[in-house]
């Protein structure tokens, strides 16, 4: 049956909806987020990363606490949140302002992610997004990394320290995430295969 076109309008712009919509929001803030960086507007890069960092607790809250979760959105916020956080990490390693080491380690860890859930998805069976605590506290380094760097440069802060504490907390999390990934999913992979070969019935030739 064919939806109206407006009861898709409906559907889309409900309440259940608004967490995702704040999702695409943070998505737009990529484009001037990149551009104020690259133009060493850091002052205004800094408001707007600020900006996406809240929006993306406040989509969490509001899709929690009104039971406003889909799979779209669990798909959406991470994917927001990885655009976003990849995007200023080439940028800010652009300008000399992160170690190239460091954005490599996080580039890696999600294109291993990545690959691995499109190879799931290929070989085994479906995908459904569910961030480990390790992988929220490894964004939640990166952002407050990016943020630290950012106002280091736009306040002229002398927080080498710091940023050495955010960086390494970033590497080490990065790191652990990534390999846990591999291992749960690598096992995951593992079960589901021989649970599809047990249940793959002969063509009953000896």
């Amino acid at each position: 049956m064919t939806m109206s076109p407006k009861s898709l309008f409906g559907s889309v712009f409900t309440r259940s909806q608004i967490p995702n919509w704040i999702s695409i929001g943070r998505i737009i803030l990529i484009g001037p987020i990149l551009y104020y960086l690259s133009t060493r507007h850091f002052d205004i890069a800094l408001a707007l990363i600020a900006i996406a960092g809240i929006s993306d607790a406040v989509d969490g809250f509001l899709a929690k606490h009104y039971h406003w979760e889909s799979r779209l959105g669990g798909f959406l916020d991470p994917l927001a949140d990885k655009f976003l956080l990849v995007a200023v990490f080439i940028v800010l390693t652009g300008l000399g302002l992160v170690p190239v080491w460091l954005t490599a380690v996080v580039i890696g860890r999600d294109l291993a992610i990545v690959v691995g859930g499109f190879t799931y998805q290929w070989l085994i069976g479906e995908v459904y997004a569910k961030p480990t605590w390790i992988s929220k506290a490894n964004t939640f380094f990166q952002l407050v990394y990016t943020i630290s760097v950012v106002a280091v440069e736009a306040t002229g802060w002398n927080g080498n320290l710091w940023l050495m504490i955010c960086g390494t907390a970033v590497f080490v999390s990065s790191m652990v995430s990534g390999l846990d990934y591999i291992w749960t999913w690598g096992n995951l992979a593992i079960q589901n295969r021989g649970n599809r070969a047990a249940l793959t019935p002969t063509d009953g030739k000896n």
